[in-house]
């Protein structure tokens, strides 16, 4: 008996180890690949400086989905993503930002696999993310922040690459309409010899039938622009009819008011070059790569440049309407959000900043301006205060309020959506305005041509028939949608229109020439 348990004791002794051995994992050691990457600076010194943290964990994201193994050995997979690289140019990205080294061959092979890669991954987040950090130049806030992981969409992407190069680059290129169309534009333009002409010397304004000596040279630009359908003949100094509503139609292809009176706002943008404006497509290209990230195929889109918002259904605009954004000292914010409520019929409590710097001198000038307006003041926990009460030169935590009415500037609807700034859509009494261009004349807030009609876009037909009953009491009421609606608002100053042409607005709050200077220049 004792001699059987020894042997099983024996046995048991021998299996031991073999089970604990067959437990174990089996750890294989780093690959070449895997030892450069985890001392990139050491190994390959000249590739240190070109590679910050989030492209060195592109990197290891990458060669480690590909088993960590060399990657470009054969010369077909780098010609194929030499040609890539050469048509970004059509995206406005510079070819050169991404050098591949001439023969891989020669120097250190491993380190030669991994800076092509490192070039092909930086080119791949360029084209899909943009090249610039928004959020450095034109920030834009997310009641939401993004959960998407770029590096890991730049991997994925990259990865379709290594069978399919131009796949990789088209996926990695924005789908966005407004992305592809003006990309098209600018590949064609880019090609063209650039036009050269002398500026248009400033004057009086020009009104239709006026004789002035600029109106010569006003004519040939306007032929070569396309404005005009033939060359004008002789030297006249009218400015006769064709000639104004050619002018008209440059206006209009320019957000601008489209009158025909040559005023300053006209004449600078006749005096854009054709390099710049040539630039102001790329600036946007890069703008639009930004926006694309931001995109639903519902909603809300606020060009706020241009001062006009497109309504989208299946990722196509269907209905547009002309707005009125924020002045310069004053601008419209950037911003992404869901529109949730609507107010009827609303109230508008006065912000600080338009108390502080319009309202209150204008109680200190004229003790009626009160009454004129229907405003109400309160204390700061809105209660009703008489206004003899209140010390105008030094009135503290005050609010002033004004009722619903036909000259409240909130006009009979208020569209809702969070955000810390305070800002929304809303109808307006200053309907006049619309027909101007520019259009930045409020304090902030967005101001809507055609309320109703979008209200009738954001509701169905209950809570259409329902919102009308509450407005035409009067009262104030707050309205929630059944159905929160993206809203995304914007910038930028030049996209293609349904026609095919390109459709420029001025940059009112002066932001194309950071951004021509962050991106250099492309030859």
């Amino acid at each position: 008996m004792f001699k059987k348990h020894a042997c099983y004791l024996s046995i048991c002794l021998l299996v031991a180890p073999l089970v604990a051995m067959a437990e174990d994992p089996v750890i294989e050691p780093p690959s070449p690949v895997q030892l450069a990457l985890a001392q990139l600076s050491s190994v390959c010194p000249g590739l240190a400086g070109q590679v910050d943290a989030p492209g060195e964990r592109r990197l290891q994201l990458f060669y480690q989905q590909q088993g960590n193994v060399a990657l470009w050995a054969g010369n077909e997979r780098r010609s194929a993503l030499q040609a890539q690289l050469q048509l970004l140019a059509d995206d406005g990205l510079d070819p050169a930002h991404y050098p591949l080294p001439v023969d891989a061959t020669t120097g250190n092979v491993l380190c030669t696999d991994i800076g092509i890669s490192q070039h092909y991954l930086q080119a791949l987040q360029d084209l899909h993310y943009g090249r610039l950090q928004q959020a450095r130049f034109e920030p834009l806030w997310h009641s939401q922040p993004p959960t998407r992981d770029p590096d890991a969409e730049v991997v994925a992407i990259a990865a379709v690459g290594l069978q399919d190069m131009a796949k990789a680059f088209d996926q990695a290129r924005p789908d966005a309409q407004l992305y592809r169309s003006l990309r098209k534009a600018y590949a064609a333009l880019r090609l063209q010899p650039l036009a050269h002409w002398e500026a248009l010397a400033s004057g009086p304004l020009l009104r239709p039938g006026m004789e002035d000596s600029r109106v010569p040279e006003l004519a040939r630009r306007l032929f070569n622009g396309g404005y005009l359908a033939s060359a004008p003949a002789g030297t006249s100094k009218k400015y006769r009819v064709e000639l104004v509503n050619a002018v008209k139609a440059f206006q209009q292809g320019h957000s601008l008011q489209a009158d025909g009176v040559i005023g300053p706002g006209t004449l600078a943008e006749f005096n854009v070059s054709p390099a710049v404006r040539r630039e102001q497509l790329r600036v946007n290209l890069e703008r639009f790569r930004w926006l694309a990230q931001d995109l639903e195929p519902e909603g809300v889109l606020v060009n706020v440049a241009a001062a006009q918002l497109s309504f989208y259904q299946g990722g196509v605009p269907v209905w547009q309407t002309r707005l009125q954004v924020g002045r310069a000292e004053r601008q419209t914010p950037l911003l992404k959000s869901v529109i949730t409520r609507l107010t009827l019929n609303p109230t508008w409590t006065i912000p600080p900043t338009i108390l502080r710097e319009d309202k209150l001198p204008a109680i200190r000038l004229n003790p009626e301006y009160l009454r004129q307006q229907n405003l109400q003041v309160l204390d700061s926990k809105g209660n009703p205060l008489a206004p003899e009460q209140v010390d105008w030169s030094r009135p503290g935590n005050i609010l002033l309020r004004q009722g619903a009415g036909p000259r409240n500037p909130l006009g009979r609807i208020v569209l809702r959506f969070p955000n810390p700034y305070s800002v929304y859509l809303h109808d307006t009494p200053s309907q006049q305005l619309f027909s101007k261009g520019p259009r930045a004349f409020s304090s902030g807030c967005v101001r809507v041509e055609e309320p109703l009609h979008l209200r009738d876009l954001l509701v169905g037909p209950a809570e259409r028939a329902r919102t009308d009953e509450l407005i035409a009491t009067g009262a104030t009421h707050e309205f929630r949608l059944a159905t929160p609606v993206p809203v995304l608002l914007g910038y930028w100053t030049v996209q293609v229109d349904s026609q095919g042409a390109l459709l420029y607005a001025p940059d009112i709050y002066g932001r194309d020439p950071a951004l021509f200077k962050a991106l250099g220049s492309v030859l």
